[in-house]
């Protein structure tokens, strides 16, 4: 098998830009350092997490929670401390 092989797959995306749209890119995320693609790639997570908060809003809108309180006893989330065994260990041989 090839070393380079990795599990995941990777996609190219071609993206046509205007020219202003360009400098600015190469300005912020110059094409030599190889910089752009990374600042694409977050800049991607930022507007796709942005529109899943959004679909996420509206579902919440369209059935929010129960308007009825939520009883909540903290202490039944506490951990408690184990209890010690009064069987006595038998010695090792």
């Amino acid at each position: 098998m090839d070393e380079c092989y990795t599990a995941s797959m990777s996609n190219q995306l071609i993206v046509e830009l205007d020219d202003a749209m360009a400098r600015e890119l190469e300005a912020v995320a110059p094409a030599r350092a190889r910089k752009r693609s990374e600042f694409v790639r977050q800049a991607l997570r930022v507007a796709l997490d942005r529109a899943a908060e959004a679909r996420m809003r509206e579902a919440y809108g369209r059935l929010p929670d129960d308007a009825e309180p939520v009883y909540f006893e903290p202490s039944a989330w506490q951990a408690t401390e184990a209890k010690r065994s009064t069987r006595r260990r038998k010695p090792s041989r």
